[in-house]
């Protein structure tokens, strides 16, 4: 079983979370934080298996809860919920083209937010709601739909650039030559 992919992934995945946490720069000029993970979540279901997607959900939602202001664990149902859906109908999608990596890296980075404040309200949480919350969930949407075509590109080099090829070997050479016909005495 090849390893490298699902550490690839995760590593990916704590180096969004860390990079969301220390840069302002996209937070201080668009005035909302553009969330990476679902998009990395749209990756790992249509190019990883199950456990990776599980473990992406669980330490990515860790990851994203530690510096956040939500509870413990609570993006971590959004994030999969997120992904299985994709995981399930993966045979069905179109992975390398941009376009559907686009739609679905917008439909991943709009309910991961909305079903992320669905689950503060109904555990009884008051997070912080007003007039700029459409355009935050907006920011994270679009945000999140062009970083999937680019973590597609990022991943797969670093995948070709950092992994191995398995190598075809075939029996037929190209400088065999095949007599056919009757044996002559």
């Amino acid at each position: 079983m090849n390893f490298f992919q699902p550490i690839l992934i995760l590593a990916a995945a704590f180096l969004a979370v860390f990079a969301e946490a220390t840069l302002p720069f996209p937070r201080n000029v668009l005035g909302a934080q553009v969330d990476l993970l679902p998009a990395l979540m749209v990756y790992a279901a249509l190019n990883a298996g199950l456990p990776t997607i599980a473990a992406l959900a669980v330490l990515g939602g860790m990851w994203f809860d530690t510096f956040s202001a939500n509870p413990l664990g609570v993006a971590i149902l959004p994030l999969f919920v997120a992904g299985f859906p994709i995981y399930l109908r993966r045979d069905l999608l179109l992975r390398e083209a941009p376009f559907a990596q686009f739609v679905l890296g917008a439909a991943a980075s709009a309910l991961t937010p909305a079903l992320t404040l669905l689950m503060l309200l109904s555990g009884g949480r008051t997070p912080l709601l007003g007039w700029g919350t459409p355009w935050q969930w907006l920011v994270m949407t679009g945000g999140g739909a062009v970083a999937t075509p680019f973590i597609f590109a990022l991943m797969s080099r670093c995948e070709g650039a950092l992994g191995y090829q398995l190598r075809q070997e075939t029996s037929f050479r190209a400088d065999r030559e095949i007599r056919r016909g009757r044996k002559l005495k």
